[in-house]
């Protein structure tokens, strides 16, 4: 209580407003206690109030490009009235002799601080701080047919929607980042806010939210420095460096940093960036909590952009005050950096020794090159790194919030808040509580009357999909039917039904945060057509206990049934039913069988797992059945239903019984984890994803025709990202039948092709124009699909293009069976069209000839599916 109430105790202290010189408000400049070593932004007019006890302060009001001004002041038993006026800075440059070819300064002070980057970032071993965020938003703009439905939902133009949190935020190095939220304000909900991800982005790291840092080590490939030029400030000299891309566009910034000489430390920044068309902007004031240690004190974000006719701005600050920090005690000595390419190296500078350990170099060094430093620095982590208890742990998080975070009340926010409010904001806060007031009474009325009554049948969910609860971990419900009315030329008009009845237990272990869930599921299927006046059903009855990450799975299915020639169905129902009755090209192909197969499966780890399955099928070919499409012409026709192939004989589609056993595994090797909330979860980027797969058809089976082969297949799959230079997505496959006496067309090994307009949601999954099986083998295979990104191409050369977060990519395909020609495709493709579309154009060769082309379009990249299990 006297944590959470200490700041009401205070009845007085300073209050003002924060100017130029010129009478202009500075927003969020920062007001800071020197001999507190807390301090407070001012709002977006300038104006500020700190409450304070009765004493002597001197105070420090600092704002990125202006003068500092210190005043001391003594507060008594009132508020004390403080503005400040700030003078634009006034920079000189350093006196330099110019000659030809001489390099601007401002890259010996940047070549300086980038080899100090990761020991200021390792210098602070751990730190607590409290933070207060401020988000506030605007849509400035909407489509006008759209703009009076949204007044009527209560969301007006130009109406300021604020969010407002208090947390208390721990960081540990390397990785851990702990958060616990003590209140939250929001414009008329409930929704909480972490300001963790936007104070928790250090620009001593290589990367900023995927932003190369100007302090990268590859900085200097990315960006031009330049000296603006220099000035002392309570006895530190600062270098005003402006950055400027080599390359303007995303994943790069633009601006200003600041740097405090001799030691080499961020000061402070003015930066810019951009992400998918929307503009950032970050500012960040640094102040020395410790000797030598300067950390954030205020953070301020702007984001703005324009979707689909929509236009806002937000904008979040983030106040950081009564830092706690725990020093590194390996990392106290202050080595005197030398910049080798410009300045002479004395004789008594210190050599990286491999033979000594890292703390013998840096404790031995008083004056170090930049690049000895750096050397030292980086085994000094990576022996750090060793001694971890969990070293495939690369980030670990925990979010709490407090059980009265969202019950504060105004008297509460009034005391704790460190910047004003403005009237926008006051103005927003009063018509949402408002509103929420309403809504609260409507929500109670609602679930009263809702928890008086069962949730009752609705039939319309036969079609939608719906689940329906009946106590003891009962449940049954159905499935999204309404897709599977479709159209195909073996069926005709075909109707399809799924649902489910699970029998769910739950038992949590000694752990307390382990869960074993045991699950009992039925899932019956059934399916109709029209034409052919046949009718298909199957069950799937299976069993899962899954426990932390394992998960077994084990069942048996079996039924009369249709399925595609490819079990890993290339094409839609939807798709091949549009593209059958408009344009009558029937590119589904398939045939039926009655079976009965049994498999099992088991997920050791993220990294690691493996299965397998026993399947014994009576297979039958199908034929057309319905010649019906809206498109008639003349000479077209439907394609028979068995698939064009370049080595299936006519007995490849016989009836025959198949007795298969399949082996698979995959594996990730040296995969990476999260942590959240004591819960780890794999990073599936960091590692390539492996997997091999076995299958045996075995013959004579009750003496009838079946199936007699081996096939053995291995693949790889994985995605490069090549700093923003561009990324490489790449997925091999090859193998091989090591007997082949006899193989049903069902068990040959298919190609993802595609012959419709639609692109795979996958860039690296399927081939772009290719057949669905004309390439179908039974001989040895390998295929290779190479997905390549762009930062700056062709079109995007020109910035404005690159700022709205267009894309350019390339990609390559390759087949090549015993039977097949060489078979290549080359395309090109703009990604992230209006921020969500792809569109891709590009070729297929057969041995080098010209064989098709033609024009794709999916979903944007950035949309792909995880390649995680």
């Amino acid at each position: 209580m006297l944590f959470l109430g200490g700041g009401a105790l205070y009845a007085q202290g300073i209050r003002g407003k924060v100017m130029s010189d010129s009478g202009e408000p500075l927003a969020y400049a920062s007001v800071y206690i020197r001999n507190l070593g807390d301090g407070i932004p001012s709002n977006q007019n300038g104006v500020y109030e700190f409450r304070l006890k009765p004493g002597l302060y001197d105070v420090l009001v600092q704002f990125i490009g202006y003068e500092s001004v210190l005043k001391t002041v003594e507060v008594r038993n009132d508020w004390v009235e403080l503005d400040f006026s700030l003078k634009e800075q006034v920079f000189g440059l350093q006196e330099v002799i110019v000659q030809s070819g001489q390099e601007d300064p401002a890259l010996t002070v940047m070549r300086k601080a980038i080899s100090k980057a990761k020991y200021h970032r390792l210098q602070v071993k751990q730190y607590t701080m409290q933070v207060y965020l401020k988000g506030t938003g605007k849509l400035t703009n909407a489509p006008f047919f759209l703009k009076k439905k949204l007044k009527e939902e209560g969301l007006n133009l130009d109406e300021a929607y604020t969010t407002e949190s208090v947390s208390e935020i721990t960081v540990t190095q390397p990785n851990k980042v702990e958060e616990k939220v003590i209140s939250i304000r929001t414009s008329g909900d409930n929704n909480s806010a972490s300001p963790a991800p936007y104070i928790g982005a250090s620009f001593y790291n290589e990367k900023v939210n995927e932003a190369i840092s100007p302090l990268s080590r590859s900085a200097f490939a990315y960006y031009k420095f330049t000296l603006v030029g220099s000035y002392y400030e309570n006895d530190v000299y600062i270098n005003k460096i402006k950055v400027t891309p080599r390359s303007r566009g995303e994943n790069v910034f633009e601006g200003y940093i600041y740097i405090i000489d001799e030691l080499w430390a961020i000061h402070s920044l003015d930066l810019q960036t951009s992400l998918m068309g929307f503009k950032i902007r970050v500012n960040q004031i640094y102040a020395p909590i410790e000797p030598n240690v300067w950390m954030p004190t205020t953070h301020t974000y702007n984001f703005g952009g324009k979707i689909f006719g929509f236009e806002g701005e937000y904008k979040y600050l983030a106040s950081v005050r009564d830092y706690h920090i725990t020093l590194n005690p390996d990392l106290v000595v202050e080595a005197e950096i030398i910049d080798e390419k410009v300045q002479e190296v004395p004789k008594e500078a210190i050599k990286f020794n491999k033979r000594n350990a890292s703390l013998e170099n840096l404790a031995d060094g008083d004056k170090l090159t930049r690049k000895e430093f750096r050397k030292m620095i980086n085994d000094y982590e990576k022996e750090s790194l060793k001694q971890r208890d969990d070293a495939e742990v690369i980030r670990e998080t925990s979010y709490k919030v407090d059980s009265l975070a969202n019950k504060r009340d105004i008297s509460y926010w009034d005391s704790i808040r460190p910047v004003q409010l403005t009237m926008d904001e006051l103005k927003g806060y009063k018509r949402d509580d408002s509103l929420a007031v309403v809504e609260a009474a409507k929500e109670s009325k609602s679930d009263s009357v809702s928890r008086a009554a069962k949730r009752k049948f609705n039939p319309l969910e036969i079609l939608t999909g719906g689940d329906y609860y009946f106590g003891k971990g009962v449940s049954a419900g159905f499935h999204t039917n309404l897709a599977k009315l479709s159209y195909n030329t073996v069926e005709g008009t075909k109707v399809g039904l799924s649902g489910f009845v699970r029998f769910r237990e739950k038992v949590k272990l000694a752990d307390s945060l382990t869960t074993r869930t045991r699950d009992f599921v039925i899932r019956p299927e059934f399916r109709y057509g029209f034409a052919s006046q046949q009718s298909y059903g199957k069950v799937d009855i299976y069993r899962t206990v899954s426990s932390g990450v394992s998960r077994i799975r084990m069942g048996v299915q079996g039924g009369s049934y249709i399925y595609q020639y490819n079990n890993e169905d290339p094409i839609s129902e939807f798709v091949n039913a549009a593209y059958t009755l408009l344009f009558r090209q029937n590119y589904m192909k398939l045939y039926e069988q009655d079976f009965v197969n049994g498999y099992y499966r088991k997920v050791v780890n993220e990294a690691f797992s493996f299965g397998g399955e026993i399947l014994w099928a009576y297979r039958r070919e199908l034929f057309n059945q319905s010649d019906f499409s809206y498109f008639n012409k003349e000479g077209e026709s439907f394609t028979p239903n068995r698939p064009a192939n370049l080595e299936a004989p006519p007995v490849a589609f016989n009836n025959h019984e198949a007795f298969n056993i399949s082996l698979n595994a995959v594996w990730r090797p040296g995969l990476k984890y999260g942590i959240r909330n004591e819960r780890r979860y794999p990073i599936y980027t960091t590692a390539p994803r492996l997997s091999l797969n076995y299958t045996k058809g075995l013959p004579n089976i009750r003496g009838s025709e079946s199936s007699d082969f081996d096939l053995l297949e291995a693949g790889i799959e994985h995605k490069f990202d090549f700093g923003v230079s561009g990324t490489l997505h790449f997925n091999l496959n090859a193998g091989s039948f090591l007997n082949r006496n006899q193989v049903y067309f069902m068990d040959y090994k298919h190609f993802g092709g595609n012959r419709t307009i639609f692109s795979d949601m996958g860039v690296a999954s399927n081939y772009r124009f290719m057949d669905y099986y004309r390439f179908s083998t039974q001989t040895e295979f390998v295929g290779t699909i190479v997905h390549y990104q762009f930062r700056k191409f062709l079109l995007t050369q020109l910035p404005m293009l690159r700022f709205t977060g267009l894309k350019e990519n390339i990609f390559f395909n390759y087949l090549k069976t015993k039977e097949s020609p060489h078979y290549m495709e080359i395309g090109y493709s703009l990604d992230n069209l209006f921020r969500f579309f792809r569109i891709e154009i590009g070729a297929g060769f057969e041995n080098g000839n010209y064989s098709t082309s033609g024009i794709r379009f999916g979903v944007a990249s950035f949309i792909n599916i995880s390649m995680g299990e």
